[in-house]
């Protein structure tokens, strides 16, 4: 197992995607960390009763989108309709991307961003609550490519494939750094290099993995090399003047994480895939 310090140090190293580059560069540039929306997170959201949280497309079992309802599910959309209930407001969604997420957090236009993972530059722009679950470094393969070790992937004739902005795009980075890195804006197009053959696999975490492999028929063996990569998973929130949402979330986060609750909307989200526990990695802990 990687130590922590290696772990943060691969996960801090680089963001990825421009719009959180974008948000970044003022510290870079000034040493300063750019301001968020004035007032109380808190306040705002009880003075106008929504909690208005970044949903992502095509990021089974995050988030899933019904074209002929418009209607968002998916076990981040349980978290998120949990939080609101227990606030007692309403619940609205802004469709976006990993990596333009915390953009999104910056201008203001959302109140949390689900699924991320914190680094320490992130963390000079936005905040994050204690850990939601814990998730392991994953790739999933083409049809007859195999590999057991980050070793056996840090070869110049491997191609990767990841999407730009995840922690995915900075661990392949450091841990197949002699690898052919392929960048895409999306999951959906890694999945559809790899099933095509333009890639030999795709970074992903354990539960993409198992839903792309579970929706396409095309891709090969589900890849966990050693030694593993564990990742926190959170959602971000603004800085504010007060901390209230914080802590409030603090709160939510122990008292879920500690009745078993967050996996059991992590296990149902994979149930309506036809996923069950048993596809989970047997030392997998989340």
């Amino acid at each position: 197992m990687i130590n922590r310090r290696q772990t943060l140090r691969a996960l801090g190293a680089s963001i990825g995607a421009a719009g959180v580059l974008q948000a970044t560069s003022a510290v870079a540039q000034t040493g300063q960390v750019m301001p968020t929306a004035a007032g109380s997170t808190m306040e705002r959201i009880l003075s106008t009763k929504k909690l208005r949280i970044a949903v992502v497309a095509n990021q089974e079992p995050y988030f899933k989108k019904d074209l002929a309802t418009g209607k968002w599910t998916g076990f981040c959309l349980s978290m998120a309709r949990d939080i609101a209930g227990e606030m007692g407001v309403e619940l609205e969604t802004l469709e976006s991307t990993w990596g333009n997420s915390v953009l999104d957090l910056q201008a203001n236009k959302i109140d949390m961003a689900f699924g991320l993972n914190p680094t320490p530059k992130r963390a000079l722009v936005v905040d994050f609550p204690p850990a939601m679950f814990y998730n392991v470094s994953s790739l999933v393969a083409r049809k007859g490519f195999t590999a057991k070790t980050w070793n056996d992937l840090n070869k110049p004739e491997v191609r990767i494939a990841f999407d730009l902005g995840t922690s995915r795009e900075t661990i392949v980075k450091r841990f197949a750094s002699k690898a052919q890195h392929i960048a895409y804006k999306t999951s959906p197009e890694c999945v559809l290099a790899v099933a095509a053959g333009r890639a030999d696999a795709f970074a992903c975490s354990v539960f993409l993995g198992l839903a792309a492999r579970k929706q396409n028929a095309n891709l090969g063996d589900f890849l966990m090399p050693t030694p593993q990569v564990k990742t926190v998973t959170t959602a971000a929130i603004q800085y504010d003047r007060d901390n209230r949402f914080r802590q409030f979330l603090s709160a939510w986060i122990d008292f879920n994480r500690g009745s078993g609750q967050v996996r059991e909307w992590i296990l149902a989200s994979l149930g309506d895939m036809g996923i069950t526990q048993a596809d989970l990695p047997p030392d997998m802990d989340f």
